[in-house]
């Protein structure tokens, strides 16, 4: 019995030690304190969807250049060495000047060349008409553009995502002192009513339903300091901010005053949106297309030239011997002209012509869905500060029932019951408001999108020239 009661202290000593290490090896964790526009910008810096859309207009970049290059000279060296251990043999017939009376054969084997050969050459192309090149031109210039809207785009969303997660955290955060001045408030009242139990001048069931209302509240603040905690991490996702950061809102729902901006948000008329340029851009792009596909029916001209050394040796050293190197060079031009294809250049002209007509439909069908957006988002919106409204002032009311009972309580002309009910009617109506208050704040972001503006109090985005 005294060695396992030995064994048992020597385990909780050894891990003990052990927790104590890994707690003193774990990293640090770093505090990041930002408020509202510090946290769009960190996010637009450092999520990686905007990142990742940020490299793709450096790829669309070398796509211009790579197009360019087509145009220009191209140039290549070559250079070659061949060695033949057995020169390859020839037949001819055995008479004539090559006859060999001491030959029964009827033909003579001969060797024509030497075992080593070498060249050296550089060869020149350029083009002189394709009438593809500066339509492709065109077409990798209209792509960048294409990844510059797609770039803002990819900041819009990530703009609306940290504002949807960084409300959640404010809210969740009213949360948490709401519940913590309830629970200091419920506190103050069990104190009160255990106190006049204890004097006979309660029952006991008055102190059990505030004890029952106290587990009800404090289990409300430890969901509420869960959610916020999780707000938090989702906040840090969509930021791109590494897991050991820890973050700080130094900001408060009343210091961004939502209210007046929900209210200010209603009159305004949307403004352009970058759907728009995308679609205006693909359709630009397919009818570059089309007219690319139209252009291989025309003849394409090309320049070529090239200057060689060759030389050759029956050994390795007077191979490379200077009278052996002998030069030659070759201009020309190169007219290819398309003829008959299958009709696979006609059938590409066809798609690009009904894909037109698609992308002209998903264009008619965007101005109504965009219409359709900042109609239902202000809706949204106004019925949100309608209900946000009347749930201050239900949190009003019930603040006010909860002061009246608590007097009537103290005087002795109020029951327990009263109190804990005008207490729990408080709590329920303060959930409800900060409820309604994050609804509409929703709404505002979706607003915002619907309307283009979400990136205002931001640097506006880049447009792309061409």
């Amino acid at each position: 019995m005294l060695k396992q009661k030995i064994y048992i202290v020597l385990i909780l000593v050894l891990g003990l030690t052990g927790w104590e290490a890994i707690a003193q090896e774990a990293p640090p964790r770093e505090t990041l304190e930002l408020n509202f526009k510090e946290t769009l910008e960190f996010a637009l810096e450092n999520n990686v969807d905007a990142k990742n859309a940020r490299l793709e207009v450096l790829v669309s970049q070398t796509t211009v250049k790579e197009e360019t290059a087509a145009g220009l000279p191209q140039v290549n060296g070559s250079f070659s060495f061949n060695h033949n251990p057995m020169v390859q043999v020839m037949f001819v017939p055995n008479e004539g000047p090559f006859a060999d009376p001491d030959n029964p054969s009827d033909v003579i084997p001969l060797r024509f060349g030497v075992a080593n050969t070498s060249s050296l050459g550089v060869t020149v192309t350029q083009m002189i008409f394709d009438g593809s090149f500066f339509i492709g031109l065109r077409a990798a210039k209209t792509y960048k553009s294409l990844t510059e809207f797609d770039r803002i785009k990819v900041e819009n969303d990530v703009i609306e995502n940290v504002k949807k997660a960084y409300f959640g955290v404010l809210v969740n955060a009213e949360r948490i002192k709401l519940s913590e001045s309830n629970l200091a408030r419920i506190d103050s009242l069990l104190e009160e009513t255990t106190a006049m139990y204890e004097a006979g001048f309660s029952e006991k069931i008055d102190v059990s339903r505030i004890k029952v209302q106290r587990n009800n509240t404090f289990s409300q603040y430890e969901r509420s300091k869960t959610a916020y905690e999780v707000s938090k991490q989702l906040l840090k996702i969509q930021m791109g901010l590494p897991e050991y950061y820890d973050i700080v809102i130094t900001e408060t729902l009343r210091e961004l005053n939502p209210e007046q901006e929900l209210n200010e948000l209603l009159s305004l008329e949307g403004v352009h949106r970058v759907e728009k340029d995308q679609l205006n851009t693909n359709i630009e792009l397919t009818g570059l297309d089309l007219r690319n596909n139209t252009a291989q029916y025309m003849p394409t001209l090309n320049f070529s030239g090239n200057f060689m050394r060759s030389g050759a040796g029956d050994s390795f050293e007077t191979a490379f011997d200077k009278i052996n190197w002998f030069s030659s060079a070759m201009l020309g031009v190169t007219l290819n002209i398309p003829i008959f294809d299958g009709f696979s250049k006609s059938a590409r002209i066809q798609r690009n012509r009904i894909q037109l007509r698609q992308l002209e439909n998903q264009k008619f069908l965007l101005d109504q869905n965009i219409e359709l957006e900042i109609f239902q988002a202000k809706q949204n919106l106004a019925n949100d500060i309608k209900v946000l409204k009347v749930q201050r002032e239900s949190m009003e009311l019930a603040q006010e029932v909860y002061d009246m009972s608590k007097i009537k309580y103290n005087e002795g002309v109020g029951s327990n019951f009263e109190v804990v009910e005008a207490d729990s009617d408080l709590i329920e109506a303060e959930i409800n408001y900060l409820s309604a208050l994050y609804d509409g704040l929703i709404s505002k972001v979706d607003l915002e999108k619907a309307l283009g503006i979400i990136h205002e109090g931001l640097d506006k985005p880049a447009i792309p020239t061409r």
